[in-house]
């Protein structure tokens, strides 16, 4: 089981696929981005007035860093404020390199949570797609990614075979 201060990794289900996500990278350009098949894909939902949030971008950076074979980590800003103010602040924290910013309401919609991707009970909150391309469960808050147990979390869904 996976710990993290007062959260904990909850197991999703029934287990959902996650679709392309049409997004803006942090230069303004629009992008869609999809799991690679074959990959664990962390997807980190933040916000720049969340104070957690400055802890758990640095972290996920680190972990960016150390390049385990077929993982991906993607950070998105559910903040609705210009891609300048997004990319400002991201000058003042580490950041993962696959950032993006979510002005056309696809991974989270404040309007209507039914059409939202991805529920957001709390920021930070880390979704993991798994190999497959399910959405296998979330944590909220400052995740400790890099501790042994976070690794090993991470190990766990790196190991499962692609269906």
């Amino acid at each position: 089981m996976f710990r993290s201060g007062r959260s904990q990794f909850i197991v999703e289900r029934p287990r959902n696929p996650l679709p392309p996500l049409k997004l803006q990278d942090l230069s303004g350009k629009d992008v869609t981005l999809a799991p690679k098949p074959g990959h664990v894909t962390l997807v980190n939902l933040w916000a720049t007035w969340c104070a957690a949030c400055k802890t758990d971008l640095p972290t996920l950076a680190a972990l960016d860093r150390v390049r385990m074979p077929a993982l991906d980590v993607w950070t998105i800003c559910t903040d609705r404020r210009d891609i300048k103010t997004i990319r400002r602040y991201a000058e003042t924290v580490a950041m993962p390199r696959l950032s993006f910013a979510d002005p056309h309401a696809q991974a989270t919609d404040p309007a209507n949570a039914d059409a939202s991707v991805f529920a957001t009970p709390a920021m930070p909150i880390t979704y993991l797609i798994g190999m497959s391309g399910l959405i296998e469960g979330d944590v909220t808050g400052a995740a400790e990614w890099l501790s042994e147990s976070g690794e090993a979390l991470l190990r766990y869904y790196l190991d499962q075979p692609a269906t």
